[in-house]
């Protein structure tokens, strides 16, 4: 399972996602926000952006990293439904996010940001767990 959604509020989604090392989770998060904000099995691969973000620790990584990829769709405009995240470390990750031009019948759900209510990134037995909460 990549991930899943949890419980929600009006004013929030919660989801889980999971991966074998980071650079899966990374990719399953990126997968599960994109699947909040449009049909992403409707957008294609048109175009590629490369993307490089640091942060202070991996958990404040993810943050960044969703966060970074709300504000490229937003200047690019556009819809991302692949994501490849070439070289992750604590502190840094570098990716090529691929999708196409923001149409309004792809669109979904309008995410403002990503939130620190209940996240939690931890290492477990099989590999990596984050809980994500959007506000939308």
């Amino acid at each position: 399972m990549k991930y899943k959604f949890k419980d929600t509020i009006t004013s929030d989604v919660m989801f889980e996602a999971y991966g074998k090392d980071p650079k899966e989770l990374f990719e399953n998060a990126a997968e599960a926000l994109f699947s909040v904000i449009c049909k992403i099995d409707k957008i294609s691969t048109k175009k590629t952006e490369k993307l490089e973000m640091k942060s202070e620790n991996l958990e404040d990584l993810m943050i960044h990293w969703l966060q970074g990829l709300i504000a490229a769709a937003e200047i690019e405009e556009l819809f991302f439904s692949k994501f490849n995240i070439i070289e992750i470390d604590d502190t840094h990750v570098i990716a090529e996010v691929s999708g196409e031009s923001i149409t309004p019948e792809k669109g979904e759900t309008v995410v403002k940001a990503i939130t620190y209510h209940e996240f939690k990134l931890e290492k477990i037995k099989k590999g990596y767990i984050v809980n994500i909460s959007l506000d939308i």
